[in-house]
């Protein structure tokens, strides 16, 4: 809808300007109010001016999207403000005024004006909204052709629909013979039976029946699928001349309507000039004769497609709306002229019932050529799920208590999952970051080895001190100086007063056995090897706790990754639009461009290098699904400058070669975006 409120903000522009180009004469004495102490004069506008203003600004679009277009019958209310009677809503009559206030005329048509530019707006959209939406129908129709199975499929989804309709034939066909039984045309006829009247009807409906197969029997000679394609091209058909009519009725409004006059040298687009004063009256009235004479034969189907602009010119040549020039009062001499109250009745009508007559024949024409309802597509799998709705019920009441349990099993699961794996590791990993020691990665105590490395000092000391002949040679006792040496060795691994007294015990080992020191100074060295399984363990230690972070992630991975994948999971299947969303979008932009270029491409140029209306509108409607698309998938300051290029793609009045143009720099400027 972007489209069509950039078209009536523009023309609303406009009109301002007109109004601020052309300011009104001076105020006249009469205008003025004399106060109630008879003493001051003060200009103080009427009721009504009043109510005009108030309906003028009330018209004007409003910054919201939403609230840009006012709803018909606010439009209808507001222009009730142009009518002297008591009666209505938003203007009140005086009785006592001997003629118009000034400027009152003026503003008169301004109301009628905006209140146009609010039709104009609802007229466009109606349309395009329609004609957009055709568009759907028709690709439907294209799915079920490329495929016999589609086709088929199809089939059973009518077939209850075609039954009826088939039933309601026969039963017609039945009734005209005469063979509308009733019981009450039984009691009439005391000598028949009601057997026998029922006998009689039955056999007129096999008569009925059995005419209406040999009347067909040359359709029975092509297959049911065969029947259906040929009945579903058909109503493809019909519906592209719907869309083309419709396409052509936005061409004929924009080439010919309000926003052409607002952008291409009209009465709105040049206020400056003074005797343009009463051409933008004249362009609002030829307007509304316009857009009732489009909506009169936008859905005529007696009207070719081909000859859709002429029909409009007979209807606009034939209304005197429509060629009429709108002069001030004082420079009417004779000649014709309108009011803005006449305007506003036409108005009006287009309002109440151009629009809604529109909009219910189009919807009559797409339900008779359109895709089928809801009902008619799904009735199938209705059908089925309420015959099997006993059973599944029955199960899931037999079963109860397991499926509570299962639900119970599977949210524990779940819950388990990511306080175990997700909540955990994470608390692990940050305690690592803040050095937390009770998250430290460690495979022995930190005091272990510094024990068992004291111990084996004391017990080779104690061996040394035991057999000082291992140590020095002599059999004098150690000093203390002999001592610390010694420590300081078993320090740095040198256990050599051991090692020789084991090595001489090992010569005889019964004797050291007896004597007890190769049992001792095997126990030392056991409790040596220990101390350098400790040593090497925590070189191990070590390494660990340098990588501590990386294994902290590494424990982490698993329960990120699968909470990643089944939240993904669970948001592709339960929504389409998830996903690969973007990359649909950009798919659905690139084949919109790719609409365009063949519209433009196998497009006929007029006398004038212009689009004919009925391309115009089909290229219009392929941009509107285009900058819908990319408003969703643009940054916004892109949009705004696409919006600048789309705009200038529409406009008919360039010529087709600048179209073609435009839409070449539209592919390679935003072809980041469209592909």
């Amino acid at each position: 809808m972007s489209f069509v409120l950039d078209q009536v903000r523009r023309i609303d522009a406009q009109l301002d300007r007109v109004q601020l180009a052309n300011p009104p004469p001076p105020a006249s004495p009469s205008a003025s109010r004399v106060s109630a102490f008879g003493n001051d004069a003060a200009l103080k506008p009427s009721t009504r001016l009043l109510a005009l203003q108030t309906s003028i600004r009330a018209l004007t679009p409003s910054g919201s999207d939403s609230r840009a277009l006012l709803r018909p019958a606010q439009i209808q209310l507001f222009l009730s403000a142009l009518s002297d009677q008591q009666t209505a809503p938003l203007a009140v009559a005086e009785d006592d005024r001997a003629s118009k206030e000034p400027f009152e005329t003026e503003l008169e048509w301004l109301l009628v004006s905006k209140a146009t530019m609010q039709t104009y707006g609802h007229v466009l959209k109606s349309i395009l909204d329609q004609t957009v939406a055709m568009a759907d129908d028709i690709w439907y129709w294209d799915e079920i052709l490329s495929s016999r199975r589609y086709s088929a499929l199809y089939g059973v989804q009518i077939a209850p629909s075609q039954f009826w309709h088939w039933s309601n034939l026969v039963w017609e066909d039945v009734r005209s013979r005469g063979g509308n039984f009733s019981i009450s045309g039984a009691r009439q006829d005391a000598t028949d039976t009601i057997g026998k009247r029922w006998q009689q009807f039955y056999g007129l409906v096999r008569q009925v029946v059995k005419e209406r197969s040999v009347a067909e029997v040359q359709k029975q000679v092509l297959s049911p699928v065969t029947r259906l394609r040929s009945e579903v091209r058909q109503k493809q058909a019909a519906l592209k001349k719907v869309r083309l009519r419709n396409a052509n009725a936005l061409g004929v409004l924009l080439g010919e309507g309000l926003a052409n006059e607002s952008v291409h040298g009209g009465a709105l687009a040049s206020p400056s000039a003074a005797e343009t004063q009463h051409q933008w009256k004249s362009s609002v009235a030829r307007n509304v004769a316009l857009m009732e004479a489009v909506l009169a034969k936008v859905n005529d189907l007696e009207t070719p497609v081909e000859k859709f602009d002429a029909a409009i010119a007979e209807l606009t040549d034939d209304d005197p709306m429509y060629g009429v020039e709108v002069y001030e009062q004082s420079d009417v001499e004779g000649g014709a002229s309108v009011q803005p109250q006449a305007v506003a009745e036409r108005l009006t009508r287009v309002l109440a019932m151009a629009l809604p007559q529109y909009a219910t024949s189009t919807k009559s024409l797409v339900h008779e050529h359109g895709k089928p309802s809801r009902i008619v597509r799904y009735w199938l799998p209705v059908t089925v799920g309420i015959l099997s709705s006993s059973t599944i019920l029955r199960i899931l009441v037999n079963r109860q208590a397991e499926i509570v349990q299962w639900i119970q099993d599977f949210g524990s699961t779940i819950i388990d999952f990511w306080q175990n794996w997700v909540v955990e590791p994470t608390r692990k990993v940050i305690g690592t970051i803040r050095h937390d020691e009770s998250s430290e990665v460690s495979i022995m105590s930190k005091r272990s080895l510094e024990g068992d490395r004291n111990s084996l000092e004391r017990m080779v000391v104690d061996f040394a001190v035991d057999n000082p002949a291992d140590s020095t040679g002599s059999s004098a006792p150690l000093t203390e100086v002999e001592i610390a040496d010694i420590s300081a060795k078993v320090r740095e691994g040198d256990l050599t007063p051991v090692l020789r007294a084991y090595e001489r015990d090992l010569a005889s080992p019964f004797m050291g056995t007896v004597r007890g020191n190769l049992i001792r100074a095997l126990l030392i060295q056991i409790q040596k090897t220990k101390v350098d399984v400790e040593v090497a363990m925590g070189g191990i230690d070590s390494l660990l706790k340098q990588q501590e972070l990386v294994f902290g992630f590494v424990g982490l991975t698993p329960g990120i990754l699968v909470t990643y994948f089944a939240v993904h999971y669970l948001r592709s299947s339960l929504s389409e639009k998830r996903g690969s969303k973007a990359a649909r979008k950009q798919g659905k932009m690139l084949r919109q461009l790719r609409n365009i270029d063949r519209i433009l491409t196998n497009s006929t140029p007029t006398d004038f290098g212009e689009l004919y209306y009925k391309d115009q509108g089909l290229l219009l409607c392929e941009v509107h699904v285009l900058r819908q698309a990319a408003e969703k998938g643009m940054p916004s300051e892109i949009y705004k400058e696409f919006s600048e290029d789309a705009e200038e793609l529409c406009d008919v009045r360039i010529g087709a070669e600048r179209q073609k143009t435009t839409a070449a720099r539209i592919r390679w400027a935003y072809a980041r975006y469209l592909s």
